[in-house]
């Protein structure tokens, strides 16, 4: 009756009549399901949601007195500090959370000295159901005050975050905090829902364009067994650092890393994504370079994001309050022009500095403490300093094969021009190859009728690629067909070259925004801007004048590279300059890269502090890259009739000289092999820029000469961010070397489209190494068919990567076909007993094979057996490991006829399985028959330590 007396005085107000009309109508019906159960667990549930909204008041709820849940507990004064404040408004939820760790909750809060063991006996009363216990326990803490009230909550957090690794946390929110959510998430998407980072003028809708590229952990985790999602960015997936609070997604120029995040915002403001988000912050670090003054955190979010109506003060509050609903996303870290430093330290957020030493502070935690950040940036601009501060790193890959088709698909309504365009990349693998990288592939669908009409004369470069843009953009800009042929440049080299001074001059300043006055001193004019290489920035803070950018961060490089070539006014070591920058990038040199190539007239009025260095080389790398291939000998019509001949031949000269002296730096570099030992060279960070350029001159001659003097045996180029572009520029550069070398390219992300562009190479392949590569069944199948052919590939390695049964088909046949093949390595990947057997069929007739490798697949008794039947009475194989295959006694059994009969084995490998006593004096018994074999490693099986011991004692070559 009670419930109903609190209506009728007025305790419950009701918002409508109707709805206390029709209670009062059905007051019979409700008492009856509030009460015949016998249980007062749904009626303590009505007062749990009536406390919860303000219906109920904290006195009327005690007057009621329902047993179970009364208490002595004094009245609270109405303004309530804001953890105990939580615990009412969040009752409900809070109850269905602790009934299950009411121990849990009691421990922390007896160690943190709010409650005695007499609190915990009267909470935990076994007259009280775990619902009830839940409810007396946030009675208790509420009376023992704010301190006792946060211990309960973080133990909550903490607990839900063990089990979820989103927050579910409900949030108390005013209805001002609630306008800010709504005004905030409506800026972002309006700044989001275009494609903006290549877009130009054209405003391409990010849903009907956006294409997921592929993500990978930079550290290996074992929780972790799916390609990862856009989600898992700020999810708890690959986690290393519990401690941080910062995600690093890394990627190359043009790798996808802007729209990756624009399309992470967007998902956010439309409430279909990041819902434990409540609010998130976007910033783009190439817009806070132009912020001079001094600012504080709260200065810092309200301005450059969204300005509360009101209410500032208590909006920051919560953002401190509650870091962990709070997002922060910094978008290409590696274009602030200041270094990260860990040596101004800040901690408070109402402090004022400038705007580098806040970033880095939030960054590594000194502020805003549990408040989630997205950085984005470039691989080599990240350091050691700042890496411990991260709690996982993501890296960007770029388009998989199945992207770049849905990518083309979507750019083009006309699904006959889609095919074509990928038919046509089909037939052209290097420009397949390139169009991993999504600005190259926008590129190469914007430009598909240049693409389709050029016969023969298809892209293979990056410089072909971005000579078609340019070539695409000024046809667009001339409606007289006319403009176009041979000599289409020169009819547009004066713009062209306003252009290029302004790229140049930004490049060698670390400029990437710039203000009319810049423009007006490089000679852009308004038709120069219609052109579509710039667009308007979004709005800076310091300024209300217009702002441009070029459309791609490469397009800049690309048009400072036509300068470098193309302009009188460059100074004659400016090439020279720019190939040393490999050279500055390893003495730590902070250079002012050639600013003093520039004539008197060129030098530019900016002057910048703190460079940051690596992100200057890479872009002077790229620059340099397009310098390459427009001094082809290719594209020499197009400079023909732009500038003097013997200044192109000159400079042509130039550049094949930096590129030989390069090369021969790096060989120098190689040590003296160890006695015993072959010569291998681990490449050093400039050593893939190199080759790319040689591959962008597209000249055998220069080739050859730059590996005429390499001579090792081994050539190592793990962890060099190679793709499919990387595999082109390597397979046509090594092609030429003199003499077969082992080529090791683990951990990267070479994927099928690579492994295709390393095939013009394969013949002086004595061993390859593609471990954790990203690499399928159908990519091998084009390697093996290849490596049948070339007679210097004997070893190939392809531990961690994405190959089933269907590969051992090719592999088997290689088997059969090659009798000098020596070694095969097959490790953690998805390999079945199925599989095992095909390998079977093919080692049956194999008689070279030494080393064989399945270790961390899944091929169970029924493969060993298989395996052993092909090589019990093998005279070749000297090393066997099948560690981690599910393999149990009756496969030891069968492989301990290996053990008995081969006249070569030396080491069998069986850790990690099921193997018992049965399976094991099987091997004991074969081992007495062979001397030669050296150990038989069987650590981690189904056996006692007794066992292990009796064992071991028995035959000491069996390793446990």
């Amino acid at each position: 009756m009670f419930v109903l007396d609190v209506s009728e005085n007025g305790g419950w107000q009701s918002e409508s009549m109707f709805a206390q009309d029709l209670v009062l109508k059905q007051r019979t019906e409700i008492l009856h399901a509030l009460c015949s159960s016998g249980s007062t667990e749904h009626l303590e549930k009505v007062l749990d949601i009536l406390l919860a909204q303000g219906e109920l008041t904290w006195e009327d709820y005690h007057n009621l007195r329902i047993p179970g849940i009364g208490s002595k507990l004094e009245k609270k004064e109405e303004c309530e500090s804001t953890s105990i404040q939580t615990l009412l408004t969040q009752r409900p939820g809070l109850v269905s959370k602790l009934q299950d760790c009411i121990d849990g909750a009691l421990e922390a809060l007896v160690e943190s000295g709010h409650f005695t063991s007499g609190d915990c006996g009267e909470v935990q009363l076994p007259i009280h159901t775990p619902s009830q216990q839940a409810r007396r326990l946030l009675d208790h803490v509420r009376s023992k005050g704010e301190s006792a009230a946060k211990v309960v909550l973080q133990y909550i957090q903490q607990k839900q975050e063990s089990v979820s690794p989103q927050n579910q946390e409900k949030l108390t929110t005013s209805r001002e905090l609630l306008k800010y959510q709504k005004k905030l998430s409506s800026s972002v998407s309006a700044q989001s829902c275009f494609l903006s980072t290549y877009g130009g003028t054209s405003h391409m809708s990010l849903d009907d364009i956006y294409t997921e590229v592929q993500l990978e952990l930079a550290h290996d985790h074992a929780d972790v067994h799916r390609p990862l999602g856009l989600e898992d960015i700020i999810g708890s997936a690959g986690t290393v650092n519990e401690e941080a609070d910062t995600v690093l997604v890394s990627g190359e120029a043009g790798s996808g890393k802007s729209t990756l995040l624009q399309k992470l915002h967007l998902l956010w403001a439309r409430g279909t994504a990041f819902q434990d988000v409540f609010l998130l912050f976007p910033f783009s670090c190439r817009r806070l370079n132009s912020e001079q003054g001094e600012l504080s955190v709260q200065e810092l979010l309200f301005q450059h994001c969204c300005w509360p109506d009101r209410e500032q003060e208590e909006i920051f509050q919560f953002i401190l309050d509650h870091p962990h609903f709070i997002l922060f996303a910094f978008d290409g870290l590696d274009e602030l022009k200041q270094s990260f430093s860990d040596e101004h330290r800040l901690c408070c957020p109402t402090q004022r500095a400038p705007v580098h030493i806040l970033l880095f502070n939030l960054i590594h935690g000194s502020l805003m403490k549990g408040v989630r950040k997205v950085v984005t940036s470039r691989p080599e601009a990240v350091g050691p300093l700042l890496k411990k501060y991260l709690c996982k790193e993501v890296f960007l890959k770029g388009f998989s094969p199945s992207g770049i088709d849905c990518f083309v698909r979507k750019h083009h309504s006309d699904s006959t021009v889609a095919a074509k365009v990928l038919e046509s990349l089909q037939t052209n693998t290097a420009l397949l190859g390139l169009c991993h990288s999504p600005v190259l592939c926008w590129i190469v669908s914007q430009c598909h009728k240049e693409l389709l009409g050029c016969g023969d004369g298809s892209p293979q470069t990056i410089t072909d690629v971005y000579l078609m843009i340019l070539q695409h953009f000024l046809q667009h800009q001339s409606p007289l067909k006319s403009t176009i042929g041979l000599g289409w440049l020169q009819k547009h080299l004066k713009p062209v070259l306003h252009l290029g001074q302004l790229a140049f001059e930004g490049i060698e300043t670390t400029y990437y925004i710039f203000s009319g006055t810049d423009l007006e001193t490089c000679g852009v004019t308004e038709q120069d801007i219609c052109m579509g290489f710039l667009i308007q920035s979004k709005d800076m803070t310091s300024t209300h004048s217009k702002c441009y950018e070029f459309l791609h961060v490469t397009m800049q490089c690309f048009f400072a590279a036509l300068y470098i070539v193309l302009s009188s006014n460059t100074d004659r070591s400016t090439i020279l300059k720019l190939f040393e920058t490999q050279d500055m990038k390893e003495t730590g040199l902070r250079s002012t890269c050639f600013r003093a190539c520039l004539s008197s007239t060129d030098q530019h009025k900016h002057t910048v502090e703190g460079i940051s260095t690596a992100t200057e080389t890479s872009n002077l790398q790229i620059t340099a890259t397009f310098v390459s291939g427009l001094l082809s000998q290719r594209h020499r019509s197009l400079w023909l009739h732009c500038c003097p001949t013997a200044m192109m031949e000159k400079r042509v000269r130039q550049v094949v000289r930096c590129l030989s002296k390069g090369m021969q730096k790096h060989f120098k570099s190689i040590p003296q092999p160890v006695e015993g030992e072959k010569k291998s060279m681990h490449a050093m960070p400039g050593f893939v820029w190199l080759i790319k350029c040689i591959y962008e001159m597209q000249e055998s001659r220069i080739a050859k000469d730059a590996l005429s003097k390499l001579e090792v045996d081994h050539l190592k180029l793990t962890y060099c961010n190679i793709g499919p572009v990387e595999c082109t520029a390597l397979a046509y550069v090594l092609q030429h070397l003199r003499n077969p070398v082992g080529l090791q390219l683990d951990n990267n992300s070479v994927g099928d489209v690579g492994v295709e562009q390393l095939l013009p190479c394969m013949h002086i392949c004595k061993s390859l190494y593609l471990r954790n590569n990203n690499i399928t069944d159908e990519g091998i199948g084009k390697l093996i068919a290849k490596g049948i052919q070339c007679d210097n590939f004997q070893k190939i390695a392809l531990f961690n990567n994405k190959l089933t049964d269907a590969c051992t088909q090719h592999f088997s046949h290689l088997l059969k076909t090659r009798q000098d093949f020596l070694s095969l390595r097959l490790g953690n990947n998805n390999i079945t007993a199925e599989g095992a057997k095909q390998l079977a069929e093919g080692l049956k007739f194999n008689h070279s094979l030494q080393h064989l490798g399945l270790w961390g697949n899944n091929i169970g008794d029924a493969g060993a057996e298989a395996l052993a039947s092909a090589l019990e009475n093998s005279k070749s194989l000297v090393w066997l490991s099948l560690v981690g295959n599910g393999i149990g006694s009756t496969g030891a059994r069968a492989l301990a006829n290996i053990v008995r009969n081969s006249t070569s084995l030396e080491e069998l490998w069986l850790t990690e399985n099921c193997i018992t006593t049965a399976g094991v004096e099987c091997l004991i018994q074969a081992l007495k028959h062979n001397i030669r074999v050296k150990s038989v490693w069987l650590r981690n099986n189904d056996l006692s330590v007794e066992e292990v011991e009796e064992m071991t004692q028995r035959e000491t070559r069996l390793i446990f």
